[in-house]
């Protein structure tokens, strides 16, 4: 395509940038309740639940800058420009057409700007953020309205806060088992020089799945359980070696830790699953594993129980899971599994199903 056609063509087309979502708020009000343009570039929003959005892009001419603008259901009672600075010539908030409200952003001259690149996230059920700018070389002051971060679970948290209390609670009440009776192998995935799947921000598999390991190590060793890990640090470890580990034991179970990555690093990928190689214990363990995790990753995919011949699981000798506690390279999981606090909670899940598992074949 020659290049006069395309800047021709990119001059007059907009470009749509977001999916829709199911539902749109009533049109009475404007669905936009906050806005900020942070001095990194991300422009973030915060809507009603479960707002549909449109968000485009248009090249500028001589007179009128380079504009990106998103469209919200509901009217706009205030329209206003904003004066921008830096990179940015001005914010206007309208009403284009009646039941609508625009926010659009408008940029000075000589912007390197790469809208093909641009993704408009949804955080949660009514925050959203879209980088539209690498942070400037002289300084850009943020420009907004409104309190952003007031996401759909803080509007809730006040009515909710003792029974969110009680869940927790009533979640770290781990099952009570017969002490200095089961054995049970902890596999954490790659290590030393074998990072495993590399995840947004440079997240290493064999650093999450060994944090988490080691925590469910703990947990279990406190209700009596003996433990032995595969690795305890950054070490170089094949896969026989681990089998071996195992088959020289008499443990019960072998639960090996991993985290996924997909295919091109897709961010909208996420989701747990967990894998076992054949019979019913080992499916019943899977079960039990995928069942706990599940409860503390809201909003992650089921990807299922399912049978699967990895090395590890198919090669030891006693019921043998596999499992993925989410996509490193996935927006959703990745934002937990970097938190100290959510592997936390995923190592508790794990050690939950594992004794949920031991004391019923037990």
């Amino acid at each position: 395509m020659s290049k006069f056609f395309f800047n021709k063509l990119f001059r007059c087309l907009s470009i749509f940038l977001l999916l829709n979502s199911s539902i749109s708020p009533a049109r009475s009000s404007s669905a936009l309740a906050a806005w900020m343009l942070n001095s990194n570039g991300v422009l973030e929003l915060r809507t009603k639940s479960n707002t549909k959005l449109k968000a485009y892009f248009k090249k500028g001419g001589k007179i009128i800058g380079d504009r990106f603008w998103i469209d919200f259901p509901g009217e706009l009672q205030n329209p206003r420009i904003i004066e921008g600075n830096g990179p940015i010539k001005e914010i206007r908030l309208g009403k284009p057409i009646k039941g609508k409200t625009r926010l659009v952003v408008e940029f000075s001259a000589n912007n390197n700007l790469k809208p093909l690149n641009w993704r408009l996230v949804g955080i949660d059920q009514n925050r959203w953020e879209i980088k539209l700018f690498s942070s400037p070389k002289n300084s850009f002051k943020s420009i907004g309205e409104g309190t952003v971060n007031k996401s759909y679970t803080n509007l809730k948290a006040k009515s909710e806060r003792i029974y969110s209390r009680k869940r927790d609670f009533q979640f770290l009440k781990l099952p009570e088992i017969k002490r200095n009776n089961f054995y049970v192998v902890i596999d954490p995935g790659h290590g030393g020089p074998d990072p495993g799947a590399i995840g947004i921000g440079g997240l290493k598999e064999s650093e999450v799945v060994l944090d988490v390991s080691k925590r469910v190590k703990k947990l279990l060793t406190e209700k009596g359980v003996k433990v032995r890990m595969t690795r305890n640090n950054e070490v170089d470890l094949d896969l026989p070696p681990r089998v071996s580990i195992a088959n020289r034991t008499d443990a019960d179970i072998f639960v090996s830790i991993h985290a996924n990555a997909s295919r091109g690093k897709r961010r909208d990928i996420n989701g747990l699953e967990t894998f076992y190689y054949s019979g019913w214990r080992g499916r019943l363990l899977a079960k039990k594993i995928q069942k706990q995790i599940l409860k503390v990753s809201p909003g992650s995919p089921d990807r299922g129980v399912r049978q699967g011949r990895y090395f590890v699981i198919k090669n030891t000798r006693m019921p043998a899971v596999l499992v993925e506690i989410g996509f490193l390279t996935g927006r959703l999981d990745a934002r937990r599994l970097e938190k100290s606090i959510n592997r936390k909670r995923i190592a508790y899940a794990i050690t939950k199903g594992i004794l949920e598992y031991l004391s019923k074949t037990g």
